[in-house]
This record gives C-alpha cells, sequence and structure tokens, in this order.
C-alpha cells in the first residue's frame, strides 16, 4: 500500500487511517483486536485515537489506547504501527488543556495506556486560549526531545490559531505541528476550505480528515430522517437531512453504481482525491466493515465523479 508523508514529520501514512475510537466502546476487546489485525495484514497500520476515547457514561475515558495497548503486548510490532494520540480535552478529574504541566503528566498516562515508550504523533486535541501557545508549544518540545513523542500536530484549531502557532514556533525556534486534523467531508466543507486548507498547503502541513463519512451518513445506510428514530447517532446525523444532504446521497449513490462500489468507498476516495489532504479517518465496528474501508484505498474515481461530487456538495 503506498504510504504519503506527513507534512515534514518524517513520518508516512498509509492512503486511510483507522479511527480507534470505537475501540473498547462500540467494539469490544476481541472485536478491536481483530479490527487491529486485519489493518496490520491490509496495511493499514496508522490508527488514530485520543485519550478521552470514550468518555461517555458509563465509560471515563482511556478504554482505547488500554485497548490498543493490550493488543500491542499481545500481538508485538509495535515497530510497525503509526499510533496517532491526542490530548487536552476535558477528561474530568484527571484534568484538561495544553498547559505544560497537564501535557507531561498526560503523556505518561497515554504511554502506559498505550504500553509503548513512545507516541509517533501526539496531537493537540482542541485549543487551550487560556495556555499560551509558547507554553503549550515549549512543552511538546521538551517531550519530543525526550523521545516521547516523534511529532506533532492539532486538531480543532481555527486557521487564524494555527497561523499563530506555527508562526510562535518559528519565532522561537522550537518543533512546529506537522499536520493538522479538520472535521472534513462531502457534507463539511466550508469550515477546512474557507482558510485552512490553503494555510496547511502553504506550510506544507499533512491533513488528516475526522468526521470523514459525516458520523455514518456519508455511508448511504441512512436514506431519510426516518431511519433515524431510535438510533443513538440520531442527534449528530438529524443536521445532515437537508435539500443539499439529500442531494449529496443521490450523487453518491449515483457515482457508487457506475465504479461498482459503496457510497462509504465513494465517499472516502472523493477525500483521498482532495488536493492537500493526507488520508481520511474512518472506523469501523466489524472486519466486514473494514473491508469496505480497504477496499475503499483502491477506488479511483473518474474525473466525471469527482466534478458531480463536488458540483452537488459546492459550498454556497
Amino acid at each position: 500500500m503506498n504510504l504519503k508523508p506527513l507534512g515534514k514529520s518524517g513520518l508516512a501514512v498509509p492512503p486511510l487511517v483507522f479511527g480507534g475510537n470505537v475501540f473498547g466502546w462500540t467494539a469490544d476487546e476481541r472485536t478491536s483486536f481483530n479490527l487491529l489485525d486485519a489493518c496490520i495484514e491490509a496495511g493499514l497500520n496508522a490508527i488514530d485515537t485520543a485519550d478521552v476515547y470514550t468518555r461517555i457514561a458509563p465509560y471515563h475515558g482511556g478504554e482505547s489506547e488500554t485497548v490498543i495497548g493490550r493488543w500491542i503486548k499481545r500481538r508485538g510490532g509495535r515497530d510497525r504501527l503509526l499510533i496517532a494520540t491526542k490530548v487536552g480535552w476535558d477528561m474530568g478529574p484527571a484534568g484538561k488543556g495544553l498547559s505544560g504541566t497537564y501535557l507531561r503528566k498526560a503523556v505518561d498516562a497515554s504511554l502506559r495506556r498505550l504500553q509503548t515508550d513512545y507516541i509517533d504523533l501526539y496531537q493537540a486535541h482542541i485549543d487551550d486560549p487560556d495556555t499560551p501557545l509558547e507554553e503549550t508549544l515549549q512543552a511538546f518540545a521538551e517531550l519530543l526531545h525526550a523521545g516521547k513523542v516523534r511529532a506533532i500536530g492539532a486538531s480543532n484549531y481555527s486557521a487564524l490559531r494555527l497561523k499563530q502557532a506555527l508562526e510562535t514556533s518559528r519565532r522561537l525556534g522550537l518543533p512546529r505541528f506537522e499536520s493538522f486534523q479538520p472535521r472534513y467531508n462531502l457534507c463539511d466543507r466550508a469550515e477546512f476550505e474557507a482558510d485552512a486548507a490553503a494555510l496547511c498547503r502553504e506550510e506544507g502541513l499533512g491533513v488528516i480528515t475526522y468526521f470523514s463519512l459525516a458520523s455514518g451518513f456519508l455511508s448511504g445506510k441512512y436514506r431519510s430522517a426516518a431511519d433515524l428514530q431510535g438510533n443513538r447517532r440520531e442527534a449528530w446525523l438529524q443536521p445532515y437531512f437537508t435539500k443539499r444532504g439529500e442531494r449529496i446521497l443521490a450523487a453518491l449513490r449515483e457515482v457508487a453504481a457506475r465504479h461498482d462500489a459503496t457510497p462509504t468507498q465513494v465517499a472516502l476516495a472523493w477525500i483521498m482525491a482532495r488536493p492537500g489532504v493526507t488520508a481520511p479517518i474512518a472506523s469501523a465496528t466489524s472486519v466486514d466493515q473494514l473491508s469496505h474501508l480497504i477496499a475503499a484505498t483502491r477506488l479511483q474515481l473518474d474525473q466525471a465523479a469527482i466534478d458531480s461530487l463536488n458540483a452537488v456538495s459546492e459550498i454556497s
């Protein structure tokens, strides 16, 4: 499987990053181990997680990292994995934010759960306006120097804040964020494309997109809002059922039929073909679902399909 460089970090990722948010949550430990085995076998060696996955009652956070750590201990092969985790979101009593004190504590907690002595990509999960960028970046630099982290990135930053962080690194001679993780898919294009996309291209940052299937809306599983009744994702999916959303679904089905593919595969292939995007993140809760994600990495959309999808999802 072809790998793409992640910014100027020296790391390289496959065309799709597996979303580990499901581990220990919607995928139990046994299923999670099977998914990780299948990912490695298929060449999808990059796993995205976070310390806060999955802090939804009755869970407390740390479950995903813990499952990954147990899998590594049992299967070995840490050197074959690219583990990307995140820090900064509210972990309840454990703390939150991007202060130097908290980063030093949080990275050690993640390393213990992951049962490894280094994290390949350590990302600021959310901006912390109460902590100066200088303090956050200096702390990240210390973690890099100590060998606990190989590269750093940012997620959920505004384009302005990301630019300020990059400028701060240059001014102080500190390591910079080498990747950016935005919410981006056929339905959610406006925020990233407005400013951050151009900044990432200019700065040579890697881009790993999350919510790449719009919480499952783009999977084609749901044809109308009525299909959401009783679904635990109803609150996330309901806003997508607009006239524009329905047009996007129709175009996905049409392109999928022409390419002998599924809407999921087409939606992911569209992101993979976007200029400046390194890889989308997508998750699965069964090996069968994962096989469809793997197939997406082999799908080459023709220009007519890309033009059709671009037009129907164009930002007004």
